[in-house]
């Protein structure tokens, strides 16, 4: 579970998202960071039992910075509203797939995948598709997977208009050759980040979510 005074201190940096407010309010930040850290830390040794692939990390290895990139951005304000989470066998800045966790009041999310891979990875993981497909399906519709997410995300920013070169239109893994992104998603209530059950419930989510990760990383290494 995570504290009230946590989720409170997000808020507030939303309405207050500058940095005045940051460094008179940082030692609020620093314990939501360390309180996030323990939860982050609980997940990686919960999840690790079950995907060893992860078990090595520690929440330092996978917690992202508050700070923003601003350089190409119309939107100069220096912080994130949210503290992100990325679990992968390379830790955060990795090329494999991987959990996430988004820790925002009104927006959080769990789940995980390969996020807009690099062109070289992006053509290994739809060949794997396309050479075992009957495989890939069998992940995505299985009755676990359908019931924490449903199916792949399918934001317009992941989606080619026409199956990638090198591939016949009428493919039968079409539907997934045009996605640039390999992403599953579900959303956290607000009411479930300070509940006892927080963890055991993110990490069920993630065990769900692990054969998906498996072929992922399968593709890329390969």
């Amino acid at each position: 579970m995570l504290q009230s005074s946590t989720i409170k201190f997000l808020k507030d940096l939303k309405k207050n998202n500058n940095k005045p407010w940051f460094d008179a309010n940082r030692k609020q930040y620093e314990a939501a960071k360390a309180d996030t850290a323990l939860f982050v830390q609980a997940v990686i040794d919960g999840l690790g039992k079950k995907d060893t692939s992860i078990a090595h990390l520690t929440a330092k290895d996978c917690m992202f910075r508050i700070n923003r990139d601003v350089r190409f951005s119309k939107d100069k304000s220096p912080y994130k509203t949210n503290m992100g989470s990325f679990m992968s066998a390379g830790g955060k800045k990795s090329n494999f797939a991987g959990y996430y966790f988004h820790l925002e009041p009104g927006g959080c999310f769990a789940g995980g995948g390969l996020y807009m891979p690099m062109p070289p990875d992006l053509a290994k993981v739809r060949q794997e598709i396309d050479y075992n497909l009957a495989d890939f399906k069998k992940i995505i519709s299985s009755k676990k997977f359908k019931a924490v997410y449903n199916d792949l995300d399918r934001d317009a920013e992941y989606l080619l208009s026409r199956v990638p070169k090198g591939y016949e239109p009428f493919n039968p893994a079409a539907d997934y050759l045009k996605l640039k992104s390999f992403v599953a998603t579900y959303k956290v209530p607000d009411a479930l980040l300070t509940s006892k059950i927080l963890v055991k419930d993110v990490v069920a989510g993630f065990e769900t979510l692990q054969p998906l990760i498996e072929f992922l990383n399968a593709a890329v290494t390969d």
